[in-house]
């Protein structure tokens, strides 16, 4: 009889997701690095995040590829690492959209909204939702998850 290795990893692409990005301090770090931070103090002192933390999340980020070192310098300084987002990270702009589309919409704050998504091109507020692989806006009970026949989630095969 041959065993195979149990694996930890997900197989739901949203567990693995969420595994690396799934707490409030990569999202607010997020947040801050699409908005142009990139230095350790700059994140601490916006998010006021305690440093062994601020640590360990950029390290899991620079680990999952979402965020890239960079050493700099300053004039009379130590060198120093910079944190700077990756294709996987700018990617991750739409789920940040969603999720502050989403507070906006289901726990605004009382003075509105803080941020807004605009098209750079046109000036247009803009919001986030499916579209199909036209471009075409897809109305959200107009979609549904479907499992792959045969795939971990598909439960008809499940007994």
């Amino acid at each position: 009889m041959t065993q195979t290795k149990a694996t930890t990893e997900p197989h739901c692409s949203i567990a693995r997701t969420v595994n690396i990005v799934g707490d409030r301090w990569a999202f607010l770090i997020l947040r801050e690095a699409h908005v142009g931070a990139t230095r350790f103090a700059e994140f601490r002192d916006v998010l006021g995040i305690a440093p062994n933390i601020l640590t360990s999340r950029l390290a899991t980020l620079v680990d999952a590829g979402i965020l890239e070192k960079r050493e700099y310098r300053d004039a009379g300084e130590r060198a120093r690492s910079s944190y700077h987002l990756t294709q996987a990270g700018q990617d991750l702009k739409i789920v940040l959209a969603a999720l502050q589309q989403w507070g906006d919409e289901h726990v605004p704050p009382a003075e509105g909204p803080t941020v807004r998504r605009r098209d750079t091109r046109t000036g247009e507020l803009i919001s986030v939702g499916f579209v199909d692989k036209s471009g075409a806006a897809v109305p959200e009970d107009e979609v549904v998850f479907e499992p792959v026949p045969g795939g971990r989630a598909d439960r008809s095969t499940w007994r």
